[in-house]
């Protein structure tokens, strides 16, 4: 119990830091995006699959504070991998404060992370189903989509984001375990993922799969990860054609650079996003909870006739 209320406080309290007073989706707010978040980064030193709450000097936001729902989901269920940290947190905070209630995966030593997730969600008066194991497991992936069929009581939302990426510089010393894991994660999972959870969908249903922005413009150092996220990108827009007389929609979403955990699980260092910053028309890396509204777009009613789109997230340096 102290850990967790120590790993709330920090993350209220760095996500304050981060941004101030500004809210997300605050009625007559405006927001300079150039200034909204510091430009300067400092990452933390950590192996995969890395935690949320060792970032102490440079927040992540995941719109603990930041975010501010409108009821654009309300009485919905959603399913979303990865939901423990980063851009899977900010979409179930999201999910959450716009009405839906949420089941989310990660991995059990992430259990700390996602303590957090659980937290912010059931503050939102929204049920949270929290349910841990790898899905490079075909059995606990099937196990997942079941589980959190029979706890929501239905799935009308499914957020396929978790993923994998470990930096290699030159394929001849690229070893096949860390490309096995890439493409378990990123590409067997979402497909094993989809399969159960379709006939288990009704007419309305949303799917949003986590694309990146290297699935067009590639990454010498992430070459395979790169090849996974063009694969989700154009998998969601065969399925999106296939699943369309279904009343079904389906759509990805490609951030770019993005302040989370994952930087640093994929070997990612200070003085590497650095050197990557000033390439970047807006010198900074962007937050998570700046995807999420994105997020809750594809996954609202509202949305009827959006199916068969790779939403560009990373900017105007953005490949899409």
């Amino acid at each position: 119990m102290y850990q967790l209320k120590v790993i709330l406080f920090l993350a209220t309290t760095l996500a304050g830091l981060a941004h101030g007073a500004a809210k997300l989706n605050t009625p007559g707010s405006i927001i300079d995006p150039r200034t909204r978040y510091p430009t300067n980064v400092t990452l933390p030193t950590q192996a995969w699959p890395g935690l949320q709450s060792n970032w102490k000097v440079t927040p992540i936001d995941s719109g603990e504070t930041s975010y501010v729902g409108t009821g654009r989901l309300k009485g919905r269920k959603a399913l979303i991998t990865g939901g423990d940290s980063g851009i899977g947190r900010a979409v179930a905070i999201a999910f959450a404060r716009e009405g839906a209630d949420v089941a989310f995966n990660y991995l059990e030593e992430e259990d700390s992370d996602a303590q957090v997730t659980i937290h912010y969600v059931k503050e939102a008066g929204r049920r949270v189903f929290p349910i841990p194991g790898d899905l490079r497991n075909e059995s606990f992936c099937v196990h997942l989509v079941q589980q959190a069929h029979k706890s929501l009581d239905g799935i009308d939302i499914f957020v396929s984001h978790a993923g994998y990426s470990m930096e290699a510089s030159y394929i001849g010393n690229h070893a096949t375990d860390t490309f096995n894991q890439t493409i378990q994660t990123n590409i067997y999972a979402p497909f094993f993922l989809t399969r159960a959870i379709v006939p288990l969908l009704q007419p309305g249903s949303a799917i949003i799969f986590t694309s990146s922005d290297t699935a067009v413009a590639g990454n010498e150092m992430l070459v395979d990860y790169a090849a996974s996220k063009a694969y989700l990108a154009t998998f969601s827009r065969g399925l999106a054609r296939q699943l369309w007389p279904y009343g079904i929609r389906v759509n990805a979403v490609a951030p770019g650079p993005t302040m989370t955990n994952f930087l640093t699980s994929q070997g990612e260092t200070t003085e590497s996003i650095k050197a990557l910053l000033p390439g970047l028309v807006t010198g900074r890396l962007e937050q998570p909870v700046e995807l999420a509204p994105i997020y809750v777009d594809l996954a609202e009613d509202v949305s009827s006739y959006t199916s068969g789109s790779v939403y560009g997230a990373s900017g105007p340096s953005g490949a899409f």
